[in-house]
């Protein structure tokens, strides 16, 4: 009986837990124009389907070894419970056009809608490459 109210228990809490596999940073969206981008200048060609792509901020950017890279990127939380759940897979463009970024990605407005209910939330994410 301890067995059983033993494993009772540990399922109920591991329900509650959310496990973080990735590292954790924000991101926030930016609109267009998109172009010309760091990584691929004017190319129209460039930008994955769905338009789900992103800029950097310095350390992600890698002097510019980032292009190209893919993330795997879930919103985690926000003011006003921002996050739709889920994660989405995006393609590194660009660097953050601002230095020092204030967010670890900057996502295209199409990526930040699947993730996020508010477009112009600032919002805590995990991400993977």
């Amino acid at each position: 009986m301890k067995l059983f109210s033993f494993l009772i228990f540990s399922s109920l809490l591991l329900k509650q837990v959310s496990l973080v596999i990735g590292d954790v940073g924000t991101a926030a969206s930016y609109g267009p124009p998109y172009i010309p981008t760091a990584c691929g200048g004017n190319r129209a060609g460039q930008f994955p389907p769905g338009n789900l792509f992103v800029a950097v901020n310095e350390g992600l950017w890698d002097n510019g070894a980032a292009c190209g890279r893919r993330y795997r990127i879930r919103c985690v939380s926000g003011n006003n419970r921002p996050c739709k759940g889920g994660s989405i897979d995006v393609k590194v463009v660009d660097s953050c056009p601002g230095s020092p970024c204030s967010n670890s990605f900057l996502m295209s407005k199409d990526a930040f809608a699947a993730i996020s209910h508010f477009p112009h939330a600032k919002i805590n994410i995990e991400y993977t490459q």
